[in-house]
């Protein structure tokens, strides 16, 4: 069997662009590829308009928790999506580097997170047919 691609996604506070992104690839992957996402600044919680619009999918964040970046886990990964962290994420040779550029839902309520939410949606479908070709 072949390994399980592994991708992780950074954004600073890791408490919301990072999380939507890992919980929607990991929705749509359905155990064909592994998800870990992380802060380069954790926040205390997770923004809790990312919360809501993410309930709206029937994606249940409330056990998530930003998570502190790890050189262990930008190691493991296949792919590195980055979201504005700029120079705080660590670069290793031979990974494979994405930057998103996206809207902060920091600090915006849920009729302005939805669109950025949408977004991510779009782009991780995108990755994971790259990642996990449909037979």
């Amino acid at each position: 069997m072949a390994d399980i691609p592994e991708v992780l996604f950074v954004c600073v506070h890791n408490a919301g662009r990072s999380q939507m992104a890992a919980a929607l690839l990991d929705h749509h992957a359905a155990g064909r590829v592994t998800v870990r996402s992380a802060g380069s600044a954790p926040a205390e919680s997770i923004n809790p308009a990312v919360r809501e619009v993410m309930g709206e999918l029937g994606l249940d964040l409330s056990k998530e928790y930003p998570k502190p970046l790890t050189t262990e886990a930008v190691q493991a990964a296949d792919v590195v999506i980055t979201m504005g962290c700029g120079d705080a994420c660590p670069v290793f040779p031979g990974k494979r580097y994405l930057d998103w550029q996206l809207a902060d839902p920091a600090g915006k309520g849920v009729d302005d997170v939805r669109p950025i939410r949408d977004d991510i949606d779009r782009r991780v479908q995108a990755l994971l047919a790259e990642l996990v070709p449909t037979p």
